[in-house]
């Protein structure tokens, strides 16, 4: 099954949309799906995936929201620090767009399933310290009201900006997918915990380039990195199960300026694998797709394999998405710089497509010691011991993401006969 699924997200109301930026803790995390017949279960799996995608579009509208109005947007930026601070870069930026649409996928996925409240795990706290020096809890409140007078503390009492956000928090959003309503697989969300990332790559996002060109169909920088991630997996054996990767700035209208989205989604779970995309074809010229800041070991061993064809990108979740896409054969980062709510949505998507994720200092280990064969993947329901703040949740071996066996075997097979890797 595949379709393509692209749409225009205007703002809730006529008018320019509202800045905003942020910073808080990250790395909030967790302390067996059954297979059912039809019934209750089976509309309630179902439904959540929708729940997800839906999720995903308001998200997307609310991260589109908050890029109109520039100035406000650099008013709020913020920058994490202690034990919460992203080590990978020197200053770590969050928005309050990526707090609040954490808040609001949780509140409602969570509204809608409630066996799944208390199990919906993101990047963010929800505390968030404004201007003024004062300490917020962000969250969806019962009315649009109330909602816009506590965004209104948390955006120094700017009133218009804090309505324009709860317009968008409450809107209700249509989905129309029949692709999506099709699909038909029995997984009990009793079973299941969520990672959300709601605006992976957020340092590209608030750069907010949007006329980066691509190399090789591969966007280096920019605002196509920014993606809002979602991924469901099972609470008791980690394993990724449905995926929903949301592209709000896929396409700029030239007359009005205005971003347009798409989504991706799939479902990979007891061999049944459904995607609305197709499973990219191999190619006789292979591609990776690497962070800029990879290491040159790691270049130098990966070029003999794809020649010229290395390409580069920021943002984790959109480097999975080239190889989702079929614009790389596989992502590889040698450094423990991503994090579950990374990982999880897109892992779920390329499991859908017969690749998948796994550990890459664990994989390169296990190949030396003569293993040569696929290596367990990545799970997602167990922190890391010994590790604090947004480190109990790193990948810390480090990654590759693939589409297809061969090639994560391969490139296994590359880097482990270089030198200090």
């Amino acid at each position: 099954m595949s379709s393509a699924v692209a749409r225009e997200t205007r703002s809730p109301r006529a008018g320019a949309g509202a800045g905003a930026g942020g910073g808080a803790r990250r790395g909030q995390g967790p302390a067996g799906a059954a297979v059912r017949g039809p019934g209750p279960c089976h509309a309630a799996a179902m439904a959540l995936l929708r729940a997800l995608v839906r999720a995903s579009e308001k998200a997307a509208c609310i991260a589109q929201l908050c890029r109109q109005e520039d100035a406000l947007f650099q008013l709020l930026v913020e920058e994490k620090r202690g034990a919460d601070k992203n080590k990978r870069f020197v200053q770590d930026f969050k928005t309050l767009a990526d707090v609040l649409i954490q808040e609001v996928i949780k509140h409602d996925v969570g509204a809608e399933f409630p066996a799944l409240q208390g199990h919906i795990f993101g990047e963010e706290s929800n505390k968030f310290e404004n201007g003024l020096g004062e300490t917020l809890v962000v969250q969806v409140c019962g009315t649009e009201c109330d909602t816009a007078a506590l965004l209104a503390c948390v955006l120094d009492h700017n009133q218009a900006a804090a309505e324009l956000l709860a317009a968008a928090v409450h809107q209700e959003v249509p989905l129309e997918d029949p692709a999506l309503a099709a699909v038909a697989v029995a997984v009990s969300p009793e079973s299941m915990a969520i990672w959300i990332d709601p605006i992976d790559s957020t340092n590209q996002y608030i750069r907010g380039r949007g006329d980066v060109a691509p190399v090789g169909g591969i966007y280096p920088s920019g605002l196509r990195s920014a993606l809002v991630l979602i991924g469901a997996y099972d609470r008791h054996s980690g394993e990724p199960l449905l995926g929903v990767i949301n592209e709000p700035f896929y396409r700029q209208d030239p007359l009005t300026h205005r971003w347009q989205g798409k989504y991706h989604w799939g479902v990979s779970y007891q061999g049944t694998r459904l995607c609305s995309l197709p499973c990219p074809p191999l190619r006789p010229d292979p591609a990776a797709v690497l962070s800029g800041s990879e290491k040159p070991e790691v270049q130098q061993a990966l070029a003999p394999l794809y020649g010229g064809r290395l390409r580069f990108a920021s943002g984790a979740g959109y480097k999975m998405l080239c190889v989702i896409l079929g614009l790389a054969e596989a992502y590889v980062l040698s450094e423990g710089s991503t994090y579950k709510w990374d990982s999880c949505g897109p892992h779920a998507v390329l499991r859908a497509l017969g690749g998948g994720m796994v550990d890459l200092g664990a994989a390169l280990a296990g190949w030396r010691a003569g293993r040569h064969e696929p290596p367990p993947q990545l799970t997602y329901h167990r922190a890391a011991g010994g590790a604090a703040g947004a480190e109990r949740w790193a990948n810390h071996g480090g990654l590759v993401a693939f589409a297809h066996p061969e090639h994560l075997l391969a490139v296994l097979d590359a880097l482990a006969a270089a030198p200090g890797l």
